[in-house]
């Protein structure tokens, strides 16, 4: 062979080999991960919808376990409503080499040094229930948000209120004098859903009719000691008036509930809530609560997860989840009431 031939036979050699070494590297990124890390970010261990949503996550991750095999490890803090807690924790979650992060953001409009963080490192990010600003949300391809549509919350809400009132005008007017008579119970101030919340379920009730005139209202932070003791005050100032109760969430609604029994109101005064926690779904059985708003929490960890897990290993998100805008996905909602809960 002279050194034409052998050059070219070297050359042909060389181009094999580079051909089989590219096909292994393709196999080799094609490759399922047999494990992934999650890091997960709580504003509030104690708020009582975040955590029932915090169980049923991780009761979605063992069941993806044991039907794939795939290890998850799930990394879950609590940020104690601190934004620089939550901060830490993030830079602990990119230095520990999580593969996603999902954040339940304390304060919604300074998501921007999570991002920053999460962008240098490539790390994608998962908001849930507390939505950052739209600004903060267009920054980068690799930001989702899960959580329910606020405005379809409270419009269930105020139609849950409405539909009764139809049915039987002295369901929320006690005292048969034309106009019923209530008292809000609003989540934090800084939070969208309590705004558009507050909003959209008065709207409604005007809306469909009904004759309503506020007695008073005051803000409870979504937590049920503070509502009690807000409900226990009013319920001294106006010990006659209050027909009605509407509350930002059920945790509140529950807190008035508690006033209301160790005050020992006999009036029959209704509350309305919205998240269908456990502990709402009881008092919905027992008369206490008249109604609440079911937001699919199976679905709403679900989702969190399916996203998380598919940024992890490095699926397209889109064929796995149906979303808005390419990052939002809205949660399922639907009105429930004592007759609801009838076996």
């Amino acid at each position: 062979m002279g050194k034409m031939g052998r050059y070219r036979w070297l050359c042909l050699t060389g181009a094999c080999c580079l051909l089989f070494l590219t096909a292994c590297d393709g196999e080799k990124e094609q490759e399922k991960k047999d494990s992934i890390r999650l890091g997960v970010s709580i504003y509030r261990w104690e708020d009582a919808f975040v955590g029932t949503l915090r169980t049923e996550l991780e009761t979605q991750v063992k069941e993806y376990e044991q039907r794939t095999g795939v290890k998850v490890v799930l990394d879950i803090v609590d940020a104690k409503e601190n934004q620089s807690v939550q901060n830490s924790q993030v830079e602990r979650f990119i230095s520990l080499g999580c593969d996603a992060l999902c954040i339940n953001i304390v304060d919604r409009s300074a998501a921007s040094n999570i991002i920053d963080r999460a962008m240098d490192a490539d790390v994608p990010v998962v908001f849930f229930n507390r939505e950052p600003v739209e600004e903060d949300m267009n920054r980068w391809d690799k930001l989702y948000y899960v959580g329910a549509d606020a405005k379809e919350s409270a419009v269930i809400q105020g139609t849950i209120l409405a539909d009764a009132y139809e049915e039987d005008q002295r369901s929320l007017d006690l005292n048969g004098d034309g106009v019923v008579k209530y008292v809000l119970l609003e989540g934090e101030t800084s939070h969208q859903d309590s705004l558009i919340r507050t909003e959209w379920s008065i709207q409604t009730l005007k809306d469909r009719g009904v004759p309503i005139e506020k007695v008073t209202g005051g803000i409870a932070n979504w937590d049920r000691s503070q509502a009690s003791a807000l409900m226990e005050q009013w319920l001294a100032e106006y010990p006659d008036e209050i027909e009605l109760v509407i509350s930002n969430n059920d945790e509140m609604a529950l807190g008035a509930i508690d006033a209301i029994e160790r005050e020992g109101v006999v009036r029959d005064i209704k509350l309305v809530g919205i998240d269908a926690t456990p502990a709402a779904l009881e008092a919905l059985r027992d008369g206490s609560l008249m109604g609440t708003v079911n937001q699919d929490l199976q679905a709403y960890a679900g989702t969190i997860f399916e996203i998380a897990r598919c940024l992890a290993m490095d699926e397209p998100v889109e064929d796995h989840v149906e979303l808005e805008d390419g990052k939002y996905y809205r949660s399922a909602q639907v009105g429930v009431t004592a007759d609801d809960m009838i076996d």
